[in-house]
Order: structure tokens, then sequence, then C-alpha cells
């Protein structure tokens, strides 16, 4: 009972009812002028399909702007209302604005070229296009001069995060999407205190809706008392925010310039399995030492000039490109609403159509689109051996009934799909021909990639490649192969279920 009570009072459940009765109070606004219903009705009608036109015209996903269509059409008002507040692209033109002078006011910057990018292209042909387009569409170069450690579990990074942040000396920058007061909090949290009174310049960002269940009324005041600087990403309030719809999902550590980590792991102690909420969470980062962590750098510095009133400069943080041995290449980068060109979602594809061996996947989520599904369809009747590992344990039934109705077509058109048995993998992962992976924050749904900030790193030609495709191969014993048998033995009234989420899958 205490803990219904609890969940009533929090904040989430009072800003989003002060929300709703805004929302109500507009209704019965509209419907309030009773004489004019018809006229008013006719009005709405008309709006709602200038808004499926914009929708429709909008470079979105076809699917995107299907299932949006039908909300639109099927609940004119009501419909064109939460497609404002939940599935619009739109960025307002001050926080754009805010992103775009900072990438023009240091351009000179930003557009450094790395000296690797002809000597990559000439070695390795096959993957030179990949680095290319995210070169061009987000300004992330590829780098040398790095070495790279895979984290393959949520303890193992938290503790190799603790050994980093112990040794930092100038400034600490920490983006994290879910913040959770507990053990693995704990021991950061007296690490920065430690070193933000030691001089150590420490900037700590979380978004706002991710923490909102977890983190207590005046946290950032508590961290602000302690020397630490922080920024909330779009803070959740009691208004109607059509940005609301945009969260920061990264996961970033930078400590000097010179160490990175980036992957799954936010701080909360199921990732590190102190608890446990849906079985053993199963989850993976890397660590950078070397020049490809200054890419890390820009992102977080862009996102904090973009969340906070106190601005940084980039030059102090930025001027100086830390060198490590050489182990291939590596070349993290950001997605961001912003962007025309999805940059997760079009490095994923290149990969999967570039793939001659093998394609494995790991993500908790599998909620994709006809491009997508089209892409690993072709690869597995070209012979590539696709397999993707998603949970068997879900953290919300509705998007795994989702995930699941995806199953019978990629199976019978011979893609691999398994469950990891003993509970939640969160791991987002993509593996190819012994070549390249990626570790970072990108789910296969809609808003990984297309409404959220994420982030990744792609590592190519790199010995760690070895590691992290032994760590799929260990995931994969302890996963359960799903048959054509298993996806017809549903019940029929599941099968119906599966079938109507499948429609609204672009909105979750």
């Amino acid at each position: 009972m205490n803990k219904v009570i609890q969940f009533l009072l929090s904040r989430v459940v009072i800003v989003s009812l002060l929300i709703i009765i805004q929302l109500m109070f507009l209704l019965v606004l509209i419907f309030g002028v009773s004489k004019y219903i018809s006229v008013l009705y006719t009005i709405l009608e008309v709006l709602s399909i200038m808004l499926v036109i914009v929708v429709v015209i909008s470079n979105d996903n076809p699917s995107y702007k299907l299932a949006w269509t039908i909300v639109i059409l099927i609940l004119p008002i009501v419909g064109g209302l939460f497609y404002l507040l939940r599935g619009n692209n739109y960025i307002p033109k001050k926080q754009r604005r805010s992103l775009e002078n900072f990438l023009s006011e240091h351009e000179d910057i930003l557009s450094q070229s790395s000296e690797v990018e002809t000597a990559f292209s000439n070695e390795h042909p096959k993957d030179a296009s990949i680095s290319k387009f995210i070169s061009a569409a987000g300004n992330y170069p590829i780098w040398s001069h790095t070495t790279v450690e895979y984290l393959s579990t949520g303890e193992r990074m938290h503790q190799r995060l603790l050994e980093e942040l112990q040794l930092a000396k100038q400034f600490i920058f920490m983006e994290y999407f879910i913040v959770d007061q507990g053990e693995m909090w704990d021991s950061i949290y007296a690490i920065l205190k430690q070193k933000a009174d030691a001089g150590v310049e420490v900037f700590f960002m979380y978004d706002d809706l991710g923490c909102i269940q977890t983190l207590p009324t005046g946290f950032d005041a508590m961290l602000r008392a302690d020397g630490i600087k922080v920024a909330i990403f779009n803070p959740y309030r009691p208004q109607l925010n059509l940005m609301v719809n945009h969260r920061d999902h990264r996961k970033i550590t930078v400590i000097d310039g010179k160490v990175g980590f980036c992957g799954g792991i936010n701080i909360a102690d199921e990732y590190i399995n102190v608890i446990e909420r849906f079985g053993h969470w199963k989850d993976t980062a890397v660590l950078l030492r070397g020049e490809a962590v200054w890419n890390l750098s820009t992102m977080f510095l862009s996102l904090w000039n973009f969340a906070s009133t106190e601005k940084l400069m980039l030059e102090p943080y930025l001027t100086t490109r830390h060198q490590a041995k050489s182990d291939g290449y590596v070349q993290p980068f950001g997605d961001s609403p912003r962007y025309p060109l999805k940059i997760s979602e079009n490095t994923y594809l290149n990969i999967i159509s570039k793939a001659t061996r093998y394609v494995y996947i790991t993500t908790p989520y599998l909620i994709i689109d006809h491009n997508m599904q089209t892409a690993l369809i072709r690869a597995a009747h070209s012979g590539v051996d696709v397999r993707i590992i998603t949970p068997h344990i879900p953290d919300k039934w509705y998007v795994h009934l989702t995930t699941q109705s995806y199953y019978e077509t990629l199976i019978k058109a011979g893609v691999k799909i398994y469950e990891y048995t003993p509970g939640f993998i969160h791991a987002k992962m993509i593996l190819s021909d012994d070549d390249l992976s990626i570790v970072g924050t990108v789910n296969l749904d809609y808003r990984s990639l297309y409404l959220h900030f994420e982030c990744g790193v792609i590592l190519y030609q790199s010995s760690v490649i070895q590691t992290i495709k032994k760590d799929f191969h260990d995931i994969l014993q302890n996963s359960m192969a799903v048959t054509l048998e298993n996806t017809r033995k549903v019940p029929i009234l599941n099968r119906l279920l599966r079938s109507f989420l499948r429609l609204f899958a672009p909105l979750m």
C-alpha cells in the first residue's frame, strides 16, 4: 500500500496529471462551444487532414508515418494532439539553433579530418563507405592510436569505471539516461565528490524523464552543493511540450579527454546485478583510451551546451588529442533527431548489406521497419549467417510481444532468433565478418532510431572484435533457439494481440 501511495505522489504522476488536465481543459474548451460544434468538428477534421499531409510528406520512416496517420484519422482531435506530443520529430527553433550554433562556432575544431581516413580507405575499401558516411553525416572522424577494452558485464564496467575515475586530474564528463540511488551510484558519487573537492571539474548530465522515478526532488541541488556541475536534459514539466518526445539515451563517461566509456550500462543496481528485476541482467560497454575519446568529448559538450545555461567552450577540453597504441580503427558516433540522415539506422543497414559471412546482433527490443527487416532477410537469403539475441524475460510485456511478432517472418527467411533465458539482455551490439563491431546505446526500435539522442562505438579490424565474438557465443550457450514451430504454437488470442500491437509498433 505504501508503494502505491508513493507512486501516486511521485513527480511523474503529478506532472503527467497536470498535463492531462491541460489537455482536458483544451478539449472541454473546444467542445464547450456546443452551438458551433458541427462547424468546429469540421474545422478540426480539416486540420487533422492537414496534419496527416504534414506527416506523409515528412522525411520520417514510412512505417512510422503510417501508424500515426491511422491514429490521427481515427481520433482526429486526440490523435493529432497525441502526435504533436509523442510522435513528431520537431525540435523548437531556439534549441535547434543552440545545436547549430555550437557546430558553426567551433567548425574549425569539429571538422578536423582524421589523418587515418585515407589509409583506412586504402586498406579496407569494404568498410570505408561506412566510415565515410558516419564522418559526413555527423562529423565523427575515424581514429587509430586508440586501445579498446571490451567490458562484457555491468559488474566489470563498474569496476573499471571506479578505477579510472580515481585517476582523474583535470575534468570528468558523465552523461546517462537512468541514474538510480544505490550501491552503484553511491560508489561513483563518493569519487565525484572527492575529485570535485580536489579541484577536478566534474560535469554530470542526466535525462529527466529517464530518472523521474529513480531520483528524488532536489537531486541536482545536492550535486551542486558538492561542487559538481549539473545539467538536466529536457526537464519534464507540467506543460505541453513538443520536445518531450526527445530523450537523451546516451551513456558516456570521459576522463581528462584520455579515457572514455560507452555502452548500454546506466547507473543503477540492476545493471550490475546487485538487485534482480528481470532475471540476470546482461549488458556490455567499451573503454577507450587514446585519440577516439575526442569524439565522445564532442558529443558530451554539444549536448551539454544544448541542455545547460552554463555554456562551455570546446578549446580547453578538445585541443589536445591523446594517443595510445593502435589496435585497428575506432569511430565513436552520435545520433540525434536533428540529423536528416539517421546515422544509427543507416550504419546498421550498411553493415548488414555488406556482410558476406555473418551478422550477429543483440538487442533488448526488436521493433524494426520494412527496410531493416528486408535487409536482414536479404542477407539470410544470400547465405549470410544472421543471428539475433533478444531477452527471454522482458522488462515491458507489450514491447516483448511486439518483438516476438517479427520472429516468424524472419525465421522463415533463415534468420536465427534466440532468447537469453537467464533474464534480460540489454546489450546493444552488432558484429560482422570478424571485421567490425558496434557497442553502444542504440536499440533496434523506432524510438532509438528516430527520436532519441544516442551514441555508439564502431570498431574496425580490432583484436577486441574476437573477444566480442567469443562473448556472443557464450551468450548463445545461455539462450534458447526460437524455432518456426515455436512461433506457430502461439495461441490465437496472443497472435491477435501481437498483430494489434505490431500495427502501433512505431509508437512504442
